[in-house]
């Protein structure tokens, strides 16, 4: 990716973040990086919902991210983050992750971003919904890591490889996320997991309208026609009605602007079996 093909000016101001003259691609700056991101670019599905092929390459990604001020799911939202990572400096590469969440494991449909700094690997996601981690994670076993009241830790597994999962705040439970290995990830791969998480009647995104925004005390989360306001340990549900105020919801607590009749948005299937 040259410099030419990703605007990282226009980057750095969609997820307001400034960098002084000489920056230095580090630890620090990626977890500044990380958290501007997660707090600027909703992770949403509305695309999908209208009916929209979702395109990956480098044009649209800035197109509907960075210039449309849109969200997108983690195809979207983990690869404009590593195009604006390999852009800083830093060497980073794509990891496809079988997700768990419901009980078993999926194929590979899950994309997000292995970073190497100092010698340390680091993982990288802002697109993982309600449970996208909101701090870089170090590559390390049975570290816990916090931020935004969340936490989480890595364990190995012989057959699934490395498996992330979401922990109780007393460290009694845990909920884990998704699997992975640190293989070769290619392009082939990339479309088939966005082909499938995309279209097929299966896919949890063919069914339900979905979209996240992490906020400093909280977020705000949408399933269908509840949203859910979290802060400070407390949530507030907001039912949403089948009408125009259904989109200035939207935009008022996600920031997400859609130009379309309220008609149009709709799931693509009505239920997945």
């Amino acid at each position: 990716m040259s410099a030419v093909e990703f605007d990282l000016d226009a980057y750095l101001a969609r997820i307001e973040l400034s960098l002084a003259e000489g920056f230095v691609a580090d630890i620090p700056l990626l977890h500044r990086l990380h958290r501007a991101q997660a707090l600027s670019i909703p992770f949403e599905n509305f695309d999908i919902c209208l009916g929209k092929p979702i395109k990956l390459d480098a044009q649209s990604l800035q197109g509907k991210l960075v210039r449309q001020r849109r969200g997108g799911y983690c195809f979207e939202v983990n690869g404009l983050l590593l195009l604006a990572l390999q852009a800083l400096g830093y060497e980073a590469r794509v990891l496809l992750c079988r997700v768990h969440t419901n009980g078993q494991s999926t194929g590979r449909t899950h994309q997000i971003c292995l970073v190497k700094v100092a010698g340390q690997d680091w993982l990288l996601d802002v697109g993982f919904g309600s449970n996208t981690p909101t701090v870089p994670l170090p590559l390390e076993m049975g570290v816990k890591t916090s931020g935004f009241g969340m936490h989480y830790r890595l364990t190995k597994d012989n057959e699934l490889g490395y498996v992330l999962s979401c922990l109780a705040e007393a460290d009694t439970a845990s909920q884990p996320l998704y699997s992975f290995d640190l293989g070769h990830v290619t392009p082939a791969d990339i479309e088939l997991g966005n082909y499938f998480t995309s279209t097929s009647p299966e896919s949890f995104f063919t069914s339900a309208r979905v979209a996240v925004l992490p906020v400093t005390d909280g977020q705000v989360v949408l399933l269908d026609d509840c949203l859910k306001l979290r802060r400070d340990g407390k949530e507030t549900q907001l039912p949403l009605a089948d009408d125009v105020s259904y989109l200035q919801a939207l935009q008022e607590y996600l920031g997400i602007y859609l130009d379309v009749d309220y008609a149009e948005l709709k799931p693509l299937f009505n239920s997945v079996n």
